[in-house]
C-alpha cells in the first residue's frame, strides 16, 4: 500500500515531510529555476512552468505538443504506480495546472502541497540544492479529453442552467476595462472570482478554509459543471485545483482561455 493512501488531495508540510523517502513519490517543483537552485524540497524535480504550456499565440495556454509532454514525464520517471506531490511558490497556479496535466494523461494519484514552498519554509522544513537525475526511459502517453473544455464545447454550453464558468482573471480584465486581446470583457454568464482571492495570505497562501462557502454564494456550486479559465490557464490552474480539492465532481479547464476566446472572431462577449 502506498504511504500516501487515504490522504486527501491537499496535504500539509508535515504529511509530506514524513513521506519524502517513499519509493512511489515523484515530487515536482514548479517555482522558477532561480528559486529551485537556491533551495527546494529534498528530492524534488524542477519543471519549468513554461514547459506545461504550448506557448504559441493567440492561445499559449493550450496543451504542449504530445512530444514535449512525453518528454516532461519521461524525465520525471513517470510510471503507473507513481504518486505525485506538486508545489509552487505562488499559491497553486502552476501546481494546479500540472495537476490538470496529470488528469489529461489519466493519472489520478496526486497531491498538492498546501501553500507550496512558502508553507514548507514557514514550517522551518529542510531544503536542498541537490538535483535528482533525470530519467531517460521514454514513456508513451494516452491523453484524455475529459478534463478539458474546448472553445467549441464551451460555446455549445453557454446559457445552460447546470453550467458555472469560473473566470479567475482580475476584475478589470473581466469588466473589459483592461483589454489584453482583440476583445475585452468576459464570456457570457461567467462568474468572476479572482484566483488570489481564494488564498489565505495569513497562512502562507494556503487555500482559504471558507472557500466552499464563498463559491456557494457566487453560484459556483458542486451540482454544476464548472469550467474555469483565465488568460492562459495559469491562474485558473489554481481554481481548477481548488474546485477539485473541494470535491466538485465535474470540473474542466478551458485551456484556450481568454487568449483564444478574446481573439476569436466568432465568440460572444459580455
Amino acid at each position: 500500500m502506498s504511504a500516501f493512501a487515504e490522504l486527501p488531495l491537499v496535504i500539509e508540510p508535515a504529511e509530506l515531510a514524513s513521506r519524502l523517502g517513499a519509493p512511489e513519490l515523484i515530487l515536482v517543483d514548479l517555482t522558477s529555476a532561480a528559486r529551485y537552485g537556491s533551495g527546494h524540497i529534498p528530492g524534488a524535480y524542477f519543471v519549468d512552468p513554461k514547459r506545461t504550456q504550448l506557448g504559441q499565440p493567440p492561445a499559449p495556454g493550450l496543451l504542449p505538443t504530445d512530444k514535449d509532454l512525453e518528454l516532461i514525464f519521461t524525465e520525471l520517471g513517470h510510471n503507473p504506480d507513481a504518486v505525485y506531490v506538486v508545489y509552487d511558490d505562488e499559491g497553486g497556479g502552476w501546481a494546479g495546472r500540472f495537476i490538470w496535466l496529470l488528469d489529461v494523461i489519466g493519472h489520478s494519484n496526486y497531491h498538492y502541497l498546501n501553500g507550496g514552498l512558502l508553507a514548507w519554509l514557514d514550517d522551518n522544513r529542510e531544503v536542498s540544492t541537490s538535483q535528482p537525475t533525470l530519467h531517460k526511459r521514454a514513456v508513451e502517453l494516452t491523453l484524455d479529453d475529459a478534463p478539458t473544455a474546448s472553445r467549441e464545447y464551451l460555446q455549445s454550453r453557454l446559457g445552460a442552467s447546470d453550467l458555472a464558468i469560473w473566470d479567475a482573471r482580475a476584475p478589470g480584465e473581466y469588466s473589459g476595462e483592461k483589454v489584453v486581446a482583440a476583445k475585452g470583457g468576459h464570456i457570457p454568464g461567467a462568474i468572476n472570482f479572482e484566483w488570489t482571492a481564494g488564498m489565505d495570505r495569513k497562512r502562507s497562501l494556503r487555500i482559504r478554509q471558507d472557500l466552499a462557502e464563498v463559491l456557494q454564494s457566487l453560484g459556483i456550486t458542486p451540482d454544476k459543471e464548472v469550467i474555469t479559465h483565465c488568460q492562459t490557464h495559469h491562474r485558473s490552474g489554481f481554481t481548477y485545483l481548488a474546485a477539485k480539492a473541494l470535491g466538485y465532481p465535474k470540473v474542466k479547464a478551458y485551456a484556450g482561455s481568454w487568449g483564444e476566446w478574446g481573439n476569436h472572431p466568432d465568440t460572444p462577449v459580455e
